[in-house]
């Protein structure tokens, strides 16, 4: 076997020797994987603490926004930065510091959605607080439905009584009072039993009609009794008015009102039979002057009958010179009080006699029966001649005949007649009679501006020939 020549070594085998060589290379390729993974391990950790970085920045200023006492809490992701930037050159404690680097940042980028929500949150929440809910609102009936059939009598006086009704349908009014129920206008109605019923209002006034409350509304349309005690009303017209104010009642003053001029038609109604009692006022006045006692009288109508309507007159213009004028026409101008329907009292403030109007009938070529005094007797009276009856008057009374039996007799004048040289006065009663027959004729004795009071009567007989 030839050997190897000088300075040459021999190669041997790697199980002889050791195995040393391969143990180096064994080892440089574990240090190697190391630092490999170091370096992976290090990158990793760098863009994990780098989004950390950026989530806490994102988180910070959303909190800033939301609650500015709120961002020291924020700032420990931040602090943890260059601690793991540090441990990026060590292999080993790089590894174990990057997993809870890892585990840390895991919880703030929780805590970033969880700021942010707690932002919008907050936002939400003030909201709340300041601005209260609004409620949705109620279906309102804008629309107003076809016009249908008239209400009858009978079926208004069902709709407005309460319990009967229900189902009563047509197009009609109401008046009422309106109220609001639950922010919706409703009619309140006094029924026929003096019961409320209440109606719903409808239609496009029914945005209007809540301006209104505690007015008195009169509304049209088609009303429908839904209940026994209400329905529906859909409004085609309405009109509303003011609630009455109170009245405070104001203590009449000590001096009466002014007196005012009477028209012609309270003129009229003074001097009627009957009428215009309680009136009083300026006016003039025509009649005949007569006395009762000291007391004078104007007669304005109905002379002589039970319906005689008189005044007595008061005033400076009642003196001495008024006697002359007894018997004739006066007219008088002053303050009429008409205390009843048959006279009253007239204070004259001016005076003025007028002519006698002209006898109706004339007493010429006419044969003429007499009675004098209070005598029952029975007389005979041509058909269209004449029949007198005298009777003495006596103070603060007066001679007169029922209305109708001076019609059926034929009665002309009625006249008062003073007594000569202050004797007592006498009052002459003038027929005519134009039917043939026999007539009753009674005389009362009645007191002065009272023809219901009656002292005494007396009757006789007048028959009638042709």
């Amino acid at each position: 076997m030839a050997k190897p020549k000088s300075g040459a070594k021999k190669t041997t085998p790697a199980g002889k020797a050791g195995a040393k060589p391969a143990a180096k290379k064994h080892n440089t390729a574990r240090l190697d994987l190391i630092k490999n993974a170091s370096k992976r391990v290090a990158k990793a950790a760098t863009k994990v603490v780098k989004a950390a970085v950026d989530v806490a920045k994102g988180a910070k200023g959303a909190a800033k926004k939301a609650a500015p006492e709120k961002a020291p809490t924020e700032k420990a992701p931040v602090e943890k930065a260059p601690a793991a930037k540090k441990a990026a050159p060590e292999p080993a404690p790089a590894a174990k510091k990057a997993a809870p680097a890892a585990k840390g940042a895991a919880p703030a980028g929780k805590a970033a959605p969880a700021a942010k929500a707690g932002g919008k949150g907050s936002k939400s929440g003030g909201g709340a607080s300041s601005v209260p809910a609004v409620d949705r609102p109620k279906p309102r009936a804008t629309k107003l439905p076809p016009p249908g059939e008239p209400l009858t009598k009978r079926e208004m006086e069902q709709l407005l009584t309460a319990g009967e009704g229900r189902g009563v349908m047509g197009e009609g009014s109401l008046k009422g009072r309106l109220v609001l129920t639950q922010d919706m206008p409703h009619l309140v109605v006094v029924g026929r039993d003096k019961r409320e019923l209440t109606f719903l209002l409808q239609g496009p006034d029914q945005e209007v009609l809540p301006a209104y409350v505690d007015h008195k509304v009169s509304v049209s349309g088609m009303i429908r009794k839904t209940t026994n005690h209400g329905g529906v009303v859909d409004v085609r017209k309405y009109s509303a008015k003011k609630p009455e104010a109170e009245v405070v009642e104001v203590a009449p003053p000590d001096t009466e009102p002014r007196l005012r001029y009477l028209s012609p038609g309270e003129v009229s109604m003074v001097t009627a039979a009957g009428m215009g009692a309680g009136v009083k006022g300026f006016a003039t006045i025509r009649g005949n002057l007569e006395m009762t006692g000291e007391e004078f009288v104007l007669v304005v109508s109905n002379g002589g009958t039970r319906q005689q309507v008189s005044f007595l007159i008061e005033g400076k213009a009642t003196g001495k010179g008024l006697r002359k004028h007894v018997g004739h026409t006066l007219q008088i101008q002053g303050v009429v009080d008409k205390t009843s329907g048959w006279g009253g009292r007239i204070v004259a403030e001016n005076v003025e006699p007028r002519p006698s109007e002209a006898r109706a009938v004339s007493r010429d070529e006419m044969e003429l029966v007499h009675i004098e005094g209070e005598v029952p007797t029975s007389v005979d009276v041509k058909l269209n001649h004449g029949l007198t009856v005298r009777l003495p008057e006596q103070p603060g009374f007066t001679w007169a005949i029922e209305p109708t039996v001076a019609k059926r007799v034929g009665l002309r004048e009625a006249n008062f007649e003073p007594g000569p040289n202050g004797g007592p006065a006498t009052r002459e009663f003038f027929f005519t009679p134009r039917n043939p027959g026999t007539f009753e004729v009674e005389f009362f004795l009645a007191k002065a501006l009272a023809p219901g009071l009656v002292d005494r009567s007396f009757k006789i007989n007048v028959t009638v020939k042709p």
